[in-house]
Protein backbone atom coordinates (compact mmCIF):
# COMPACT_ATOMS: atom_id res chain seq x y z
CA UNK A 1 0.00 0.00 0.00
CA UNK A 2 1.44 3.33 -1.02
CA UNK A 3 0.93 6.59 0.77
CA UNK A 4 -0.34 9.54 -1.16
CA UNK A 5 2.74 11.70 -1.67
CA UNK A 6 1.01 14.49 -3.54
CA UNK A 7 1.24 17.68 -1.56
CA UNK A 8 -1.33 20.35 -1.64
CA UNK A 9 -0.04 23.51 -3.17
CA UNK A 10 0.35 25.95 -0.25
CA UNK A 11 -0.77 29.50 -0.71
CA UNK A 12 -0.51 31.31 2.61
CA UNK A 13 -3.68 33.00 3.78
CA UNK A 14 -5.84 31.85 0.91
CA UNK A 15 -7.48 28.73 2.31
CA UNK A 16 -11.18 29.23 2.82
CA UNK A 17 -13.34 27.92 5.63
CA UNK A 18 -15.01 25.57 3.22
CA UNK A 19 -11.62 24.10 2.24
CA UNK A 20 -10.71 23.68 5.88
CA UNK A 21 -13.96 21.83 6.62
CA UNK A 22 -14.02 19.69 3.51
CA UNK A 23 -10.65 19.15 1.96
CA UNK A 24 -12.07 17.00 -0.81
CA UNK A 25 -14.34 19.71 -2.15
CA UNK A 26 -12.34 22.00 -4.45
CA UNK A 27 -12.65 25.75 -4.50
CA UNK A 28 -15.37 26.86 -6.88
CA UNK A 29 -13.12 29.01 -9.06
CA UNK A 30 -10.18 26.62 -9.09
CA UNK A 31 -6.61 27.50 -8.16
CA UNK A 32 -6.41 30.60 -10.33
CA UNK A 33 -8.84 32.82 -8.41
CA UNK A 34 -8.67 32.71 -4.65
CA UNK A 35 -10.68 34.49 -2.03
CA UNK A 36 -8.20 36.56 -0.06
CA UNK A 37 -7.89 36.08 3.65
CA UNK A 38 -8.00 39.42 5.41
CA UNK A 39 -6.22 39.80 8.71
CA UNK A 40 -7.86 42.60 10.65
CA UNK A 41 -5.65 44.31 13.20
CA UNK A 42 -6.45 43.66 16.82
CA UNK A 43 -7.44 47.00 18.25
CA UNK A 44 -7.15 47.51 21.97
CA UNK A 45 -9.52 49.70 23.87
CA UNK A 46 -7.83 52.62 25.50
CA UNK A 47 -8.07 52.29 29.26
CA UNK A 48 -7.43 55.08 31.66
CA UNK A 49 -5.61 53.93 34.73
CA UNK A 50 -6.62 55.99 37.74
CA UNK A 51 -5.33 55.33 41.23
CA UNK A 52 -7.98 53.88 43.52
CA UNK A 53 -8.41 55.38 46.99
CA UNK A 54 -7.95 53.18 50.00
CA UNK A 55 -10.91 51.34 51.43
CA UNK A 56 -10.98 53.41 54.62
CA UNK A 57 -10.96 56.67 52.65
CA UNK A 58 -13.90 55.42 50.60
CA UNK A 59 -15.85 54.54 53.76
CA UNK A 60 -15.09 57.96 55.27
CA UNK A 61 -16.32 59.72 52.11
CA UNK A 62 -19.52 57.63 52.10
CA UNK A 63 -20.14 58.44 55.78
CA UNK A 64 -19.64 62.16 55.13
CA UNK A 65 -22.09 62.07 52.21
CA UNK A 66 -24.64 60.20 54.36
CA UNK A 67 -24.18 62.70 57.18
CA UNK A 68 -24.73 65.64 54.81
CA UNK A 69 -27.84 64.02 53.34
CA UNK A 70 -29.23 63.16 56.78
CA UNK A 71 -28.84 66.72 58.03
CA UNK A 72 -31.40 67.75 55.46
CA UNK A 73 -29.30 69.85 53.11
CA UNK A 74 -32.09 69.87 50.52
CA UNK A 75 -34.54 71.10 53.15
CA UNK A 76 -32.08 73.81 54.20
CA UNK A 77 -31.61 74.98 50.61
CA UNK A 78 -35.31 74.96 49.68
CA UNK A 79 -36.95 76.24 52.89
CA UNK A 80 -34.14 78.47 54.29
CA UNK A 81 -35.03 77.88 57.99
CA UNK A 82 -33.50 79.86 60.88
CA UNK A 83 -30.52 78.41 62.72
CA UNK A 84 -32.37 78.46 66.04
CA UNK A 85 -35.20 80.44 67.58
CA UNK A 86 -36.41 82.11 70.72
CA UNK A 87 -39.63 82.03 72.69
CA UNK A 88 -41.68 85.03 73.90
CA UNK A 89 -39.25 85.70 76.78
CA UNK A 90 -36.26 85.69 74.39
CA UNK A 91 -35.01 82.35 75.73
CA UNK A 92 -33.34 80.26 73.03
CA UNK A 93 -35.17 77.16 71.81
CA UNK A 94 -33.46 74.43 69.85
CA UNK A 95 -36.48 72.40 68.77
CA UNK A 96 -39.15 73.95 66.58
CA UNK A 97 -42.57 73.26 68.06
CA UNK A 98 -44.10 72.18 64.77
CA UNK A 99 -43.76 68.71 63.29
CA UNK A 100 -43.43 70.03 59.71
CA UNK A 101 -40.70 72.62 60.40
CA UNK A 102 -37.27 72.47 61.97
CA UNK A 103 -34.28 74.59 62.89
CA UNK A 104 -30.88 73.97 61.31
CA UNK A 105 -29.42 72.89 64.64
CA UNK A 106 -32.26 70.39 65.10
CA UNK A 107 -31.45 68.66 61.83
CA UNK A 108 -27.75 68.50 62.68
CA UNK A 109 -28.44 67.05 66.15
CA UNK A 110 -30.83 64.45 64.71
CA UNK A 111 -28.24 63.48 62.11
CA UNK A 112 -25.51 63.10 64.74
CA UNK A 113 -27.86 60.89 66.76
CA UNK A 114 -28.61 58.72 63.71
CA UNK A 115 -24.87 58.33 63.00
CA UNK A 116 -24.43 57.43 66.70
CA UNK A 117 -27.13 54.77 66.38
CA UNK A 118 -25.56 53.42 63.18
CA UNK A 119 -22.24 53.11 65.01
CA UNK A 120 -24.04 51.07 67.67
CA UNK A 121 -25.28 48.64 65.02
CA UNK A 122 -21.76 48.39 63.59
CA UNK A 123 -20.51 47.53 67.09
CA UNK A 124 -23.17 44.81 67.38
CA UNK A 125 -21.80 43.33 64.17
CA UNK A 126 -18.21 43.63 65.37
CA UNK A 127 -19.08 41.78 68.58
CA UNK A 128 -19.82 38.67 66.53
CA UNK A 129 -16.18 38.57 65.42
CA UNK A 130 -14.96 37.91 68.99
CA UNK A 131 -16.59 34.52 69.47
CA UNK A 132 -13.61 33.03 71.28
CA UNK A 133 -12.99 36.10 73.48
CA UNK A 134 -16.22 36.26 75.46
CA UNK A 135 -15.23 39.22 77.64
CA UNK A 136 -14.41 41.40 74.63
CA UNK A 137 -17.56 40.31 72.78
CA UNK A 138 -19.82 41.09 75.74
CA UNK A 139 -18.24 44.51 76.28
CA UNK A 140 -18.58 45.52 72.60
CA UNK A 141 -22.13 44.13 72.53
CA UNK A 142 -23.05 46.12 75.65
CA UNK A 143 -21.59 49.37 74.31
CA UNK A 144 -23.37 48.91 70.98
CA UNK A 145 -26.73 48.13 72.61
CA UNK A 146 -26.39 51.14 74.95
CA UNK A 147 -25.61 53.43 72.00
CA UNK A 148 -28.72 52.22 70.17
CA UNK A 149 -31.00 52.55 73.21
CA UNK A 150 -29.71 56.01 74.21
CA UNK A 151 -30.06 57.28 70.65
CA UNK A 152 -33.58 55.89 70.37
CA UNK A 153 -34.63 57.55 73.63
CA UNK A 154 -33.13 60.91 72.64
CA UNK A 155 -34.82 60.88 69.23
CA UNK A 156 -38.13 59.95 70.88
CA UNK A 157 -37.67 62.86 73.29
CA UNK A 158 -37.08 65.25 70.38
CA UNK A 159 -40.26 64.02 68.65
CA UNK A 160 -42.25 64.31 71.90
CA UNK A 161 -41.11 67.93 72.34
CA UNK A 162 -42.08 68.68 68.74
CA UNK A 163 -45.50 67.13 69.28
CA UNK A 164 -45.86 69.13 72.54
CA UNK A 165 -46.57 66.02 74.60
CA UNK A 166 -43.79 66.85 77.08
Amino acid sequence: MQKDTTKKEEIIGSETILEKIKTKTPWIFGKKLRKPKINFPKLRRMRISLPMPSRSLSVIIILIVLFVLQTGVVYLIVRDPPALGADANQNPIFIYLDINESFIIEGIVASVLIIFCSTGFVLLYQASKYVYNKKMAVSILTIGALMIIITFLLLQYMIAVKMRTI
